[in-house]
């Protein structure tokens, strides 16, 4: 069942890159502090990397200023997300989520079968709006579009 706005984050151990690779509980990660979380299905593929991704990057300081938290989530592992940030010379601070197993992602309910096309178990493409670990807007996207989970968008449903 995919998580909706009222529920809790659900605790789960991922990998955080900020510079270095470390294990995190999303639990933790999320408390205490206003949160944008967008998922992207992969590392490196090309909505991902022309749009979705740079598209924060260019908005994360206006996050900044509002006291929002941005996190980037995929089902890949921590080298891949390490060497993805670099190589899109994301801003300090753009937290990136390794979930290679997706354990994460299947505990939101936002894992797409990807199997068709040779990518497996991935996350859908979406943004969340998380308070103090509690959801308070969720826009999940079409299959094929990338619309709902812009920064441009979620900047917006915020302010609204």
């Amino acid at each position: 069942m995919t998580i909706q706005p009222g529920d809790t984050i659900p605790d789960s151990t991922i990998q955080l890159i900020d510079g270095d690779i470390r294990p995190c509980q999303t639990g933790e990660l999320f408390a205490g502090r206003k949160v944008l979380l967008f998922g992207v299905p992969g590392a490196f593929t090309p909505t991902c990397s022309n749009k979705h991704l740079p598209d924060y990057s260019r908005h994360f300081a206006e996050f900044q200023q509002r006291g929002i938290s941005v996190m980037c989530l995929a089902v890949n592992d921590g080298y891949v997300m390490q060497a993805w940030a670099a190589s899109q010379q994301v801003p300090a601070g753009l937290l990136m989520l390794a979930d290679g197993n997706a354990s994460f992602t299947r505990a939101l309910g936002l894992e797409l079968d990807g199997t068709a096309f040779g990518m497996g178990l991935r996350a859908r493409r979406f943004a969340l709006y998380a308070e103090d670990g509690v959801v308070r807007l969720l826009q999940v996207e079409a299959p094929g579009e990338l619309r709902v989970s812009t920064a441009e968008a979620m900047l917006a449903a915020i302010s609204s």
